[in-house]
């Protein structure tokens, strides 16, 4: 992908691209993921295209990702209450869209690999 284009997250945002959304707030959307991973997965994403990923985010603006936690714990007390909060770093872990976003998972996820 060229660094020129924009991610297709801000392409949502700008209304381009259709999408099922959640909730938004001045500086997050919500929606849902296409290729859902739970009974309901939730995908928040800043409006912001300068973060490729959480650990930059992070570096760069700790409190909108203390918002985006913040939002993620709405969205899920609105659906249920427990879930799973996921960022995939970097391509070999799974990130595919480098436009930083949280996956919020709830619901039954299936058997706990922890469980013995």
């Amino acid at each position: 992908m060229s660094t020129t284009e924009p991610s297709i997250f801000t392409r949502i945002i700008a209304r381009e691209i259709p999408a099922s959304i959640v909730d938004e707030t001045e500086r997050l959307i919500a929606f849902h993921d296409i290729a859902p991973k739970a009974p309901v997965h939730i995908l928040v994403v800043p409006k912001t295209e300068q973060y490729a990923n959480v650990a930059e985010l992070a570096a760069g603006d700790p409190a909108l990702l203390a918002e985006l936690i913040g939002f993620a714990q709405h969205l899920a007390d609105a659906h249920g209450g427990e879930y799973r909060l996921i960022f995939n770093t970097g391509e070999r872990a799974g990130q595919t869209i480098f436009h930083v976003h949280a996956h919020v998972l709830i619901g039954d996820l299936g058997e706990d690999p922890r469980a013995e």
